[in-house]
This record gives structure tokens, C-alpha cells and sequence, in this order.
């Protein structure tokens, strides 16, 4: 049966978080697999609604005396089956879709200094994304977090990341470096243009 990739993203995560609300799921989410796969928030209530009528998840209310009724949801065995045979599945190789990329690409036509702006904006967001991967790195390391079975995964795809944020900063200077001094006419424009520019957000 062809699944979207929002029902195996929701199978991984109660594989390993159990009982969760579509809230939490979409709050897991956020906080692991949110730093490389982006997912559609509109898409996790039909999905669990699917997963459900598929017998791959089952759906139960839980209530404490701190919170109302509310419906969880957890794995079958079906359900971990499924996910099982889908990561045996060769990943498939997404076009990638980088708008930063793009307009550096086409940077010949902006006007003088738009592409270094763009540059120096994607240094900023790359060390605040590097920062946060580090303390998320100390904070799992802190809590003992070595001990959970998916511990070695989840700190490999973390290490990618770091290792992807400095190579990117490290480019990013020699980027600047290149613009700065207009090497090869790479700024300059020879067409006139009314463009300026674009303030910082």
C-alpha cells in the first residue's frame, strides 16, 4: 500500500514514544526529526486517522487528575511491522530545494552587496542552529540518555548535522571572502537596477 512519508514519520516516533496525543506527536516531532525533515503539521490528524483504519495504530483514552480525557495513540504489531519493512526500503534521493542556493546562483543580477547580505543572514541562522544542536548534544549526554536503545541513532543523525552547519560556516567565510573583494566580477552587475538592499529580518 502507498503511504505518504507523514505515516512512517508518525510510526518511528510511537516506536519510540508510546501513548502519545497527535499534539505530542507533533510536538516530538518538532523537537528530534524537526531539524532535517520538514513535516506537515495538516497532515498528522488524517494520518493517525488512516493508521488507524489500517490496524498499524491503536487509539485509547487516557485521563489523570491533572489533565482531561484525551486520545492517545500506540503501535500494533502490525503497525511496527510496517515501519520495520519501510527502513528496509532504500531512502530515496529527494531533489533538494535550497531558495538560498538558488538566488546565489542567479546573484550576477541583484544589486551590489544583496548576495553578501544573503551569506551573512545564513551565517547567523547556521550558528543558531549549531548552538542548539551542541546543548541538545550536553543535555542528552547530562541526562544519561546512553542508556535508551535509539540513543547511538539519534547522536549519529546529530553528529551529521553538526558536522553539516560547520562545514556550511566554514564555506560561508571563504563565500564572503570571494564576494568581499569581487574576485572574477563575481559582484559586480553590469546591467542597471532599481533593486536594494533587503534589510535584515
Amino acid at each position: 500500500m502507498q503511504r505518504n512519508q507523514t505515516a512512517y514519520v508518525i510510526l518511528g516516533i510511537l516506536a519510540i514514544h508510546p501513548h502519545q496525543s497527535g499534539y505530542e506527536i507533533r510536538k516530538t516531532i518538532q523537537q528530534s526529526v524537526g531539524f532535517f525533515w520538514g513535516e506537515s503539521y495538516g497532515q498528522i490528524y488524517p494520518t493517525l486517522k488512516r493508521l488507524g483504519a489500517e490496524g498499524l495504530i491503536v487509539p485509547d483514552v487516557s485521563a489523570s487528575q491533572t489533565r482531561p480525557k484525551r486520545q492517545e495513540y500506540s503501535l500494533t504489531p502490525a503497525g511496527h511491522l510496517c515501519l520495520q519493512e519501510w527502513l528496509a526500503v532504500p531512502y530515496r534521493e529527494d531533489p533538494p530545494r535550497d531558495e538560498f542556493l538558488l538566488k546565489l546562483f542567479f546573484g550576477r543580477d541583484a544589486a551590489p552587496g544583496v548576495s553578501i547580505q544573503h551569506i551573512r543572514r545564513f551565517q547567523e541562522e547556521n550558528r543558531r542552529l549549531l548552538t542548539t544542536l551542541l546543548e541538545l548534544e550536553a543535555m542528552a549526554r547530562a541526562h544519561n540518555s546512553q542508556s535508551l536503545p535509539g540513543f547511538p541513532f539519534w547522536m549519529l543523525t546529530l553528529n551529521f548535522g553538526v558536522a553539516q552547519l560547520r562545514s556550511a560556516l566554514e564555506w560561508s567565510e571563504s563565500a564572503l571572502a570571494l564576494l568581499s573583494t569581487g574576485e572574477a566580477g563575481l559582484v559586480s552587475n553590469p546591467q542597471p537596477t532599481n533593486s536594494t538592499v533587503p534589510e535584515k529580518p
